[in-house]
């Protein structure tokens, strides 16, 4: 392969993971005020499997209407930096790296550009460049809902549905570190790991409706959006709070409807919308967790670029804990 060639898994239809390719494509150069990323690792997320189908179907307003306009794979990438800018300032050849593309995707690759006042950071040296690739995608994600959106508070009781994936992990941690009474909700299997992560109550989802098991909570975080508003209403508490960051029709009506009249709401956001100012600066708390051993990132397997049909399909089976990534 050339040097002014790399390898990126392109999206080259919406649909199942067959239709993601291998190819060879051309090499970023990097503009006066961008850095040029050599990728150590990328993340797989169940937010990449729904951007591969193109589901639901109004993000193709953003995604590209009948195949991805940008079909390099991938938002979040840790790695080292190969080349910067005339005019970059804050980062230098050989600085580690990891950070976010938002909607500019092409992270699932060898190289990546990223603007210098982008969603990117000097990575925490504590933590493998593995571990600082899906960051922006668990963590972030569950830390904008808990504490922007949420604002949770000392005493509360958080559930979390979902507790083993990449947001739940996560958000398991995080509403521990705000000093929440945490439930979390995941499969038998996982419940050790749950709790190891600071979970105060773990429930077994295939044996247990948590809707259904008489207690009651000031947020419900539905990490993977198989619950709704509708079944949890009556374990909120009187200002209770239902979260998900998977947006269907049901959720969305039913966020209109909670605006307009009574005290429980259910809310969702695109985090990945946000800001890039705010965006950065939430990211700079997590850094600092991080840092300080605060918060980990739980990292299931890892593949190489050429198995990313492999890695799409095991993401799509749901079973996967923590994050998925690939290994340029």
């Amino acid at each position: 392969m050339s040097a002014s060639k790399m390898k990126a898994v392109v999206c080259t239809k919406y649909g199942s993971p067959d239709y993601l390719q291998l190819q060879e494509v051309a090499k970023p150069i990097p503009q006066s005020d961008e850095i040029l990323v050599k990728i150590y690792a990328t993340p797989v997320t169940a937010a990449d499997t729904f951007m591969r189908k193109g589901t639901p179907f109004f993000s193709r307003l953003f995604l590209g209407f009948f195949r991805p306009k940008n079909p390099i794979t991938g938002t979040g990438f840790a790695g080292k930096v190969e080349a910067v800018g005339t005019a970059v300032k804050k980062f230098k050849t050989g600085d580690e790296v990891f950070g976010e593309t938002t909607l500019n995707f092409s992270a699932n690759a060898e190289y990546v550009c990223v603007p210098e006042y982008g969603v990117i950071m000097k990575k925490p040296p504590k933590i493998s460049f593995e571990e600082a690739a899906p960051i922006c995608d668990g963590a972030l994600t569950s830390y904008n809902f808990l504490r922007e959106i949420a604002k949770v508070k000392e005493g509360q009781k958080v559930l979390i549905n979902g507790a083993s994936g990449a947001l739940g992990t996560a958000a398991v941690q995080l509403a521990g570190y705000f000093g929440a009474e945490v439930t979390g909700v995941c499969s038998a299997k996982n419940m050790e790991l749950v709790r190891k992560l600071g979970a105060d109550h773990v429930i077994d989802y295939e044996t247990t409706d948590f809707t259904k098991a008489g207690k009651q909570y000031d947020i419900i975080y539905d990490t993977i959006g198989k619950s709704s508003f509708s079944a949890c209403k009556n374990i909120l508490t009187k200002d209770g709070i239902y979260l998900s960051p998977v947006l269907g029709i049901p959720l969305l009506f039913q966020m209109l409807w909670t605006s307009l009249s009574g005290t429980k709401k259910a809310k969702f956001a695109a985090t990945g919308l946000k800001p890039v100012s705010e965006l950065r600066a939430l990211l700079a708390d997590l850094k600092e967790l991080f840092e300080t051993g605060q918060l980990i990132t739980l990292v299931d397997r890892s593949f190489s670029l050429e198995q990313a049909v492999e890695a799409h399909q095991y993401v799509d089976t749901g079973r996967k804990k923590g994050n998925v990534v690939l290994i340029p």
